[in-house]
């Protein structure tokens, strides 16, 4: 499809910020978001580091009487509380956005079973150890930031005042005295000096912060941050809710079929035996042709059963593999399905499954939505992952947004540590390739 592209222009060109970042960045609020999250940050800091101290000295010299647990559990419980304030300083100030721990989970109801939780989390000990290492770096921080800006300040505004200090007959600021010379700022060519050395230590001193601030981004980020086995902890819960969720609707599609389908079609087949059986006496004849449309609705309802069970797991996928079981489903596409499995071995069950249930949907979606010509299945492994890819040559557009069913189909991979990659640019070609654990 054409596309028409404007000719890059004076008037239509990008535009960005005229002046340099190293002059502007006096201005901008993130320097001095930045320079208050190193000024806050010291009585903060120091407040924390007492506490540290004191949770560990009043825990470690009680432990002899018991009450030394309680006690440390507490001091570890607000130190997450305080976690949480700097989390919230970080992301207010330095817009470091930085996920909460998981909440504390007791393994036995009542107070020692929290107290337990408390001195088992890593999560507690790492927010009391950043209590303790970030005192001594906010003092740097804080004496760095605030000797820079203050003297930039200074030096850059002195012409202002400097005046008020030499017009009563004082030497101007000394900038350096010693035994035998001293050496004021009394003149206006050194006022001037003094002034640009301020406006250059001004420029500087937002990208001196941002370099001290870096440190505290690394620490808070480390230290305050969910764990790795949180995280996969909170990933394997969500997925485990996207599996009950497919297991239940999976349960009630089947009900639906069984109910709406064979169900019903067997209850009219038990009436109309019945009507036949009245009839053989009577009228042999029409006893007769009930019985044969019987028989063929037997055939109809035995045919939906049969689908139903493929639906469920297919009996060629657990005789044959994946090879037979995706020619199967290939033959029922509406287009030319080309299907090329290279599998050294067969996966484990369930992912075989998964595998066919998902080039099943993909077919699906090539034969209702894409206009497709031809298509192509592709399946094999590589680094211990089961790859699939399925392409057509449709119209494109295929996206994993806006609640689709490639979506739903994503988040059952996902489930099990899968992934489902889409490309579908308009007007095509659609190639979507899913990865899957092996487990074989």
């Amino acid at each position: 499809m054409a596309t028409d592209y404007a000719p890059l222009t004076r008037e239509n060109r990008p535009r960005g910020h005229r002046v340099p970042p190293v002059l502007r960045a006096p201005f901008e609020g993130r320097a001095w978001r930045e320079l208050g999250y190193v000024l806050i940050g010291l009585p903060i800091s120091i407040a924390a580091f007492v506490l540290a101290m004191l949770t560990l000295s009043l825990g470690a010299g009680l432990l002899v009487t018991f009450l030394g647990i309680p006690v440390l559990a507490a001091g570890l419980a607000l130190f997450r509380g305080f976690g949480v304030l700097e989390r919230a300083r970080a992301r207010g100030l330095l817009g470091l956005d930085v996920p909460d721990p998981r909440p504390l989970r007791a393994a036995k109801p009542g107070l020692m079973g929290w107290v337990g939780a408390v001195l088992k989390s890593g999560v507690s000990w790492r927010h009391l150890l950043y209590g303790i290492l970030h005192m001594p770096w906010a003092v740097f921080a804080f004496g760095v930031s605030v000797v820079f800006w203050m003297y930039g300040l200074m030096a850059f505004t002195y012409p202002l005042y400097g005046w008020a200090i030499t017009s009563n007959g004082m030497p101007g600021i000394q900038l350096f005295g010693g035994m035998d010379n001293e050496i004021h700022l009394d003149a206006p060519l050194e006022s001037a000096l003094a002034s640009a050395t301020g406006l250059v230590v001004l420029l500087v001193c937002p990208w001196i912060t941002r370099a001290l601030v870096s440190v505290d981004r690394l620490m808070v980020a480390t230290l305050l941050s969910a764990s790795a086995l949180d995280d996969r902890v909170t990933e394997l819960e969500s997925d485990r809710g996207v599996v009950v969720d497919t297991a239940a609707a999976d349960l009630r599609r089947i009900e639906r079929d069984l109910h709406d389908g064979a169900q019903a079609r067997l209850v009219a087949l038990a009436m109309d035996l019945g009507l036949a059986k009245e009839k053989l006496t009577d009228d042999p004849e029409a006893a007769a042709r009930m019985v044969d449309e019987a028989h063929g609705e037997v055939k109809v309802a035995l045919q939906e059963l049969r689908d139903l069970a493929r639906g469920i797991h297919p009996a060629v996928l657990t005789d044959r593999g994946l090879d037979a079981a995706l020619s199967a489903v290939a033959s029922r596409c509406t287009v030319p399905v080309q299907v090329e499995v290279d599998l050294p071995a067969r996966p484990a069950a369930a992912i075989e499954g998964i595998a066919y249930f998902t080039v099943s949907e993909l077919l699906q979606n090539v034969s209702k939505h894409a206009r497709a010509t031809r298509a192509s299945v592709e399946v094999w492994e590589t680094g211990g992952r089961l790859m699939l890819q399925v392409t057509d040559d449709g119209r494109g557009g295929a996206s994993t947004g806006g609640g689709s069913g490639l979506a739903g189909l994503a988040e059952r991979l996902d489930a099990v540590d899968g992934i489902l990659v889409v490309d579908s640019p308009t007007g095509g070609p659609t190639t979507i390739t899913a990865e899957l654990p092996w487990r074989g």
